[in-house]
């Protein structure tokens, strides 16, 4: 029998508090989120629902304001309301929701009797049941606090009328406290994806709406509220993050009243969502991330809750080579083969051939959704290659674009009315390529079924999932009615069906680079593209706020060419791979022009990777608010505090001649630690080492050629390299950084030593 709640629950774990009030039959609302309020008893509790109610300001309505997180308009709330939606009467705008049930962890809860109880929990699933009787619509508020201390929650919302009920919007909102007062999240473009950005939280509303249909280069990806002048370690920050590949809302908002929230959900297209009788719409879920130290507390938390997941990547992370920029659409088996030597002899794990292997794919114009193998360019099939690949002992991967057809193709030719468009028009072309429907179930059907044909023919180990268009007037013919919703939810049974066919496959989400990063996507793949530009000087900010989201070993980071693709620089092989080395390591060169020294240093990056690579894919990040803006930070410390790695880059000329002591944080003070430069091939040009090193330059080496050789080299002053030092003093002084040109990155192995 269903029940008004009346409690109040408090979840808590990892230094982090929640405390909820579902008292009086209303939606849960967030009394607290933020640091641990210790051991509290419902007296205590109680007393907190009092002391943060609001009072009644002048030329407000007569009743406290209540934020939960549903908003909810009739409570006096009078920002943007958790639901706006009705039926085709106008009613059931403006619901009022009475709470009918408690769920926690799966067994129902008893709290409706008498006095509000206090229930106590740790990480656990709580399940918050409710309705309208007068709008007759059914609502599930579902709020997961994690062993890690992160949150999220969703909804579903049914409608239990006689006639239909149309949603526009759906939003879930967190609370955080006026000290809270400035914003950051991130913007981008392709070959630049997130670039942070900060402003002040002011009255109003900041919205940042996704509408590209797929998450967008350009997308929000975590929208914090901090405290003044929070950084990567100093600061209380909170955190959201909607988990969702289509199109999307994060929102900021700040009340006339001085109240003050982060969430978002979906953002739904006209007609997208329309409910029938019994029917049901689930949000995604909005993560929640607090840290009470800054940046990386909040980053470290949506890590864990990562790692913590039973399809987390498990295997190790193997050393991949993509063949794009070494063949382009030039598909000639011998010089392919030639590649797949080249990358097993320096210790490449994965194979990955790219776009032009199907159909009439010779070029940008034609073939997508073709996925049969040409016989025009592979006569054998990929049989040839596959069998080397695999021989060699490496795992082989496809290129796929399974959402994206071209015109000229046999699929759109049989089948034009499985284009995406609305209006009786074509969309605006972009990449000369279409978007397919696949929420038509035949066209769902065709798709799934040529790939499990090539999945099932040959030993593929790894999809790259390509997305190279944003959906324009996406809509289902023949009526055009947007599609954007269908089209996403299609996207994630499409891989849910080929992961549950095909048992370890893994598949990256690439999306024209680096746009498709979410947690919804990322629920169901192994890893992403971080971005096309793999400049290791674009790489290095990139890299480094991917990482807010996400933990390194799902970052597909590349070494390049020496001369980039996409912004024509050119780079030593030092800067290039200490800067591919904290992601999920992989080569995007034509190994067939490289060097036999290229080769050789080459090889010994891979092989410190792999001797590293646990540290690298299972410690703690950390990222250093270095002073001067030309150097650039990072580190990975072991969960014991026994080893780490970091990075100082100089990404740009300093103002003066040294920067100074750089520090390594995260280290256990008490311990003694030695702390070694890495030196691996040809030394960085400029090199000038402190005498902390223990080596010093042997001058008559020197020369100018990058290709000669791998002079200059050091020669050592001392019995053994670097310095031996408690972490206090790494944490706190810091050791004197080496001088040497910009665009490159100088790295430092530290490991304990008692």
């Amino acid at each position: 029998m269903s029940q008004q709640l009346n409690a109040f629950i408090s979840l808590r774990g990892e230094g982090v508090g929640i405390v909820l009030d579902l008292t009086a039959g209303r939606l849960p609302a967030i009394l607290h989120w933020g640091r641990d309020l210790g051991a509290l008893t419902v007296d205590d509790v109680a007393a907190l629902a009092l002391a943060t109610t609001m009072p009644q300001a002048p030329s407000t309505i007569d009743e406290p304001t209540r934020l939960a997180i549903l908003p909810e308009h009739w409570a006096g709330w009078v920002g943007r309301p958790g639901i706006s939606g009705s039926r085709a009467d106008g009613s059931g705008w403006s619901p009022k929701f009475v709470t009918t049930g408690l769920i926690v962890d799966g067994e129902p809860v008893a709290a409706g009797a008498g006095a509000p109880a206090l229930i106590e929990l740790g990480a656990a699933v709580v399940e918050v049941t409710a309705r309208d009787e007068v709008a007759d619509l059914e609502l599930t508020l579902t709020i997961e606090f994690t062993e890690g201390g992160l949150v999220r929650s969703r909804a579903t919302l049914t409608n239990a009328g006689g006639d239909d009920y149309r949603l526009n919007d759906l939003i879930l909102a967190y609370p955080v406290p006026t000290v809270a007062s400035e914003l950051q999240d991130q913007a981008g473009r392709w070959a630049k994806e997130r670039v942070p950005q900060r402003r002040d939280f002011t009255v109003g509303a900041h919205v940042r709406e996704g509408r590209k249909g797929h998450t967008g280069a350009d997308a929000a990806t975590v929208l914090h509220a901090g405290t003044p002048g929070f950084g990567f370690a100093e600061g209380e920050v909170w955190g959201v993050h909607v988990g969702w590949s289509g199109n999307h809302t994060h929102i900021a908002e700040r009340n006339f009243t001085g109240e003050q929230f982060i969430g978002g959900g979906e953002l739904l297209l006209p007609g997208e969502v329309t409910l029938a009788p019994g029917a049901s719409y689930e949000s995604p879920w909005l993560y929640g991330s607090y840290g009470a130290a800054g940046l990386d507390e909040v980053a470290r938390r949506f890590h864990r809750w990562m790692r913590s997941r039973p399809q987390h990547p498990s295997s190790v992370r193997p050393v991949t080579i993509n063949v794009w920029e070494a063949v382009y659409f030039d598909h000639t088996l011998q010089p392919l083969l030639d590649l797949a030597e080249k990358a097993a002899a320096v210790g490449v794990e994965r194979y990955v051939l790219d776009d032009g292997w199907f159909g009439a794919r010779r070029n940008d114009f034609a073939g997508l959704g073709d996925w049969v193998v040409s016989k025009d360019v592979w006569p054998d099939g990929l049989h040839p290659l596959v069998d080397r690949v695999t021989e060699l002992g490496m795992q082989f991967g496809l290129w796929f674009e399974p959402e994206m057809v071209n015109v000229d193709s046999d699929v759109a030719r049989a089948h034009p009315e499985w284009i995406l468009s609305t209006g009786g028009r074509m969309p605006v072309e972009a990449r000369h390529q279409q978007v397919i429907n696949l929420g038509i179930p035949e066209c769902y059907a065709y798709i799934r079924d040529q790939m499990n044909a090539i999945l099932d023919e040959y030993d593929i180990a790894y999809v790259k999932w390509d997305h190279n268009r944003d959906l324009i007037d996406a809509g289902t013919q023949p009526l055009g009615n947007a599609g954007v919703h269908a089209q996403t939810a299609a996207v994630y049974r499409l891989i849910d069906e080929l992961k549950a066919a095909h048992p370890g496959l893994e598949i990256e989400s690439c999306s024209s680079g680096g746009a498709r990063v979410d947690l919804g996507i990322l629920q169901r793949t192994d890893r992403v593209w971080v971005s096309d530009c793999i400049d290791p000087l674009e790489r290095q900010q990139m890299m480094r706020w991917t990482q807010q989201l996400l933990p390194p070993e799902l970052l597909g980071s590349h070494i390049a060419s020496l001369t980039s693709h996409t912004t024509g620089r050119t780079h030593e092989l030092s800067f290039r791979a200490a800067t591919a080395l904290f992601g999920h390591l992989g080569i995007e060169w034509d190994l067939r022009q490289a060097s036999e020294n290229d080769l050789e240093e080459l090889t010994e990056w891979i092989a410190f990777h792999k001797a590293h690579r646990d540290l690298l894919h299972g410690g703690d990040l950390v990222r250093l608010d270095f002073p001067d803006e030309s150097l650039m930070a990072t580190g990975v410390v072991a969960a014991d505090k026994s080893k780490a790695l970091y990075s100082f880059a100089g990404v740009s000329t300093p103002t003066t001649s040294v920067r100074g002591r750089l520090r390594m944080p995260g280290l256990d003070p008490a311990r003694r630690y030695r702390v070694e430069p890495v030196l691996i091939g040809r030394i960085p040009s400029g090199l000038r080492p402190p005498l902390w090193w223990g080596v010093k330059r042997d001058m008559s080496t020197e020369t100018v050629d990058l290709t000669a050789g791998r002079p200059p080299r050091l020669v050592p002053i001392a019995e053994k390299a670097g310095v031996v030092v408690p972490g206090s003093v790494l944490e706190s002084a810091g050791l004197m950084e080496a001088l040497v040109h910009p665009d490159h990155a100088m790295l430092y192995l530290v490991e304990a030593v008692d």
